[in-house]
């Protein structure tokens, strides 16, 4: 179950931090986040992939022993 709730955060973080700027090539800036706003949720992202992968790496290192 670890395993799983690891994969998915770490996917889910991922898509977070790439989904992160909020534009559309271009065609609708006044849409767009602002530098600030792309940061904070670039951060989230990232923590909540930081967070994935330790929860693989002890559900893995816990099979180990």
């Amino acid at each position: 179950m670890k395993t799983v709730i690891g994969s998915t955060l770490l996917i889910v973080g991922l898509m977070i931090a790439a989904g992160s700027a909020g534009d559309c090539d271009g065609r609708c800036m006044d849409q767009a986040n602002t530098l600030s706003e792309m940061f904070t949720i670039m951060m989230i992202g990232l923590t909540v992939t930081a967070v994935g992968a330790v929860a693989l790496f002890s559900a893995v290192s816990e099979e180990e022993y």
